[in-house]
């Protein structure tokens, strides 16, 4: 018997100089789709923003005639700009992010001393998910998984076979996300991987990222099975104890972002720009010895 009757079509979106997937998830052409972890492009040095990576996204969901429901973020990201609020205006469709993105929102409100009026209730996105709150899309629904651990508020998404994990795991080759940012915890992380790698063994796993060794293309699908028997970081047989003195070990090794300081802005606000000063420019902050 299949465990999964429903087998969605998949269609992702590398982009390259963040090493983010963006992916749209939908039944068949003409049907309801969602669209998750969009990127917004960004250049650090002039502080400009671009559409090229939503743009793409944008062309495929005409292309095949699919009407957008929901615009989904794993997590607050730090590693790139979210475009879900410029392709809301463009395609419509409902934002939504995992329901603890308001411990994130009420830890980086203090470290970047945000306006009075910026909320810390998830009210910037249209709807807060629930562990195990299904998902409706077209015919069919989904779910929400609660996976934290590389940051308080990371959820994973699963629609049939098919599991979008965010940065929990990465291609086996790689391992998993670092545990060092605010409200990150380790242990946390490995008790979310092995929830979803109790998954069934054929479960399709959709990485969020990929940073390929040289030599091997970029790859972001994996299985429950791959993941088991290969993962360098919590294959079978590694013991939280272990993977928790790697990853503690492994985090302090890892440099910032580069873009985690204006992204976390922008995302924790559903990729809206925080308010226009007087001069009609809106401004990101950068705090200085706080990080």
């Amino acid at each position: 018997m299949n465990p999964h009757p429903f087998q969605p079509q998949v269609h992702g979106i590398f982009d390259p100089t963040t090493c983010t997937v963006t992916y749209v998830v939908y039944e068949s052409e003409g049907s309801p789709c969602a669209i998750i972890d969009p990127v917004l492009d960004y250049d650090p040095k002039s502080g400009r923003t671009s559409h090229p990576s939503a743009s793409k996204v944008i062309d495929f969901v005409n292309a095949k005639r699919l009407k957008p429901a929901w615009i989904l973020e794993t997590h607050a990201h730090a590693d790139h700009l979210t475009a879900a609020a410029y392709l809301k205006r463009q395609l419509g469709g409902r934002s939504a992010i995992g329901q603890h993105i308001t411990a994130v929102q009420t830890v980086f409100k203090r470290i970047f001393n945000l306006e009075a009026g910026f909320k810390q209730d998830g009210s910037q996105f249209d709807h807060l998910f629930r562990d195990g709150e299904p998902i409706p899309l077209g015919t069919h629904q989904g779910q929400c998984i609660e996976v934290p651990g590389h940051t308080p508020a990371c959820v994973a998404y699963q629609f049939g076979d098919a599991v979008f994990v965010g940065d929990t795991l990465f291609m086996p080759d790689l391992g998993t996300a670092r545990c060092d940012f605010p409200g990150g915890d380790a242990k946390a992380l490995f008790g979310s991987v092995r929830k979803i790698l109790s998954l069934p063994a054929a479960t399709r796993l959709f990485m969020c990222h990929d940073y390929p060794p040289v030599g091997r293309p970029v790859c972001f699908e994996s299985t429950v099975a791959e993941q088991r028997a290969h993962n360098i970081h919590v294959k079978d047989g590694i013991s939280e104890a272990q993977f928790v003195a790697m990853r503690t070990t492994r985090d302090a090794s890892l440099e910032m972002p580069v873009l985690m300081l204006p992204a976390v802005q922008i995302n924790i606000r559903a990729g809206e720009f925080p308010p226009s000063e007087n001069n009609g420019i809106a401004y990101a902050k950068i705090p200085l010895d706080a990080l």
